[in-house]
Formats: C-alpha cells, structure tokens, sequence
C-alpha cells in the first residue's frame, strides 16, 4: 500500500467506527445548519463525485431514504480500492487547486475532509471525539498555508481563538472554526 492509501484506511477507519456508533441520525452537528445524517451525506457525496470521476459517470446523490452506513461503507471501499489501483491512483481529477491525480486529492484533501467531519458526527452524536494526533498534526500543517482561501463562504468559518495551553487538536479544530 502507499502512505496516502495507509493513511486513509486510517482515518477513514476513524470515521467508520463514529458512523457506527451513530444512534439518532437527526441530531444537530457543529456544522452549521446539518444533523448527523447530512455530515454523512456530505463525506459520502464527495467520495462518490471522485468515484463517478474515475469512472465516467454522474455521481449518484444520496437518497432520502438510503441506508446512510451502507453507504459510507461503499463510498469508503470505492476510494480504497481505487488507491490501490496505480492506474487509477493516477487518473486526474478536479480539485480547488485545478486538476490533479486521484491520489494526490485524497491526500491533500479527502483525509482531511473525512477527519474533521469525523470530530463533527462524534461531537453531534456523543461519542469519542479524540483524533489520531499524527493525522491531526498532518492536516494541520497541510491546511495553515490556506488560511485565506479557507475563509472563502462555503468553506470554513472564521478561526476561533484558541485556549491558552489547548493541545494541537482543539488549536486545529479552532483554526477550522468548529467550539471546541
């Protein structure tokens, strides 16, 4: 396997374990205006427009009445087996930053999108809200160059003032405007 493909089968892992544990899909989530089923919706849907990317399809949208595990299940087992797979590893794919490799994406963006939202469904629906330190440190470093293109409506909030004495996860979830 490749660092990329470790590292999303790690958080995604994560993510996983939080979907799981997930008992009301309709409580609130930190993300403005979503409950927990729509941070699901959300991930899900970003996987599955790389997916149909690669495959030369539309993607499908989540239905109101689909099996939201299930479908995380699927999405997350797509993008899995398509990191392992050079050739598609390597297709290109639309990013904010304009077209780059598949893997590259996931990399740079999807680990950090599902590691965030992994915080959101734990914080809406009770649960574990630690974070594996080495994927925070990771996409913190990797998202404070962005800091004004973060602000962009749509994106993140503003950042949050940071408690004195927080450890890098609260510093890193403040940055990204989510009350720790």
């Amino acid at each position: 396997m490749t660092d990329i493909a470790d590292r999303y089968a790690a958080i995604a892992a994560g993510f996983t374990a939080r979907v799981q544990g997930v008992n009301d899909w309709s409580v609130p989530s930190p993300c403005e205006g979503w409950v927990a089923r729509d941070v699901v919706a959300h991930v899900v849907g970003n996987h599955r427009g790389i997916l149909a990317t690669l495959d030369g399809t539309e993607p499908t949208q989540l239905q109101a009445d689909e099996d939201i595990a299930g479908a995380w299940v699927e999405a997350t087992g797509g993008i899995h087996a398509a990191l392992l797979d050079p050739q598609r590893a390597a297709a290109p794919v639309q990013s904010p930053f304009g077209e780059m490799p598949m893997e590259q994406m996931i990399g740079r963006l999807i680990t950090t999108d599902v590691l965030v939202h992994t915080w959101d469904l734990a914080r809406a629906t009770g649960q574990d809200e630690s974070l594996d330190a080495d994927a925070v440190a990771g996409a913190y470093a990797g998202l404070k160059p962005l800091d004004a293109m973060l602000r962009a409506p749509g994106v993140f909030g503003p950042k949050l003032d940071t408690p004195e004495g927080a450890d890098l996860q609260t510093e890193f979830l403040s940055f990204l405007g989510r009350a720790v």
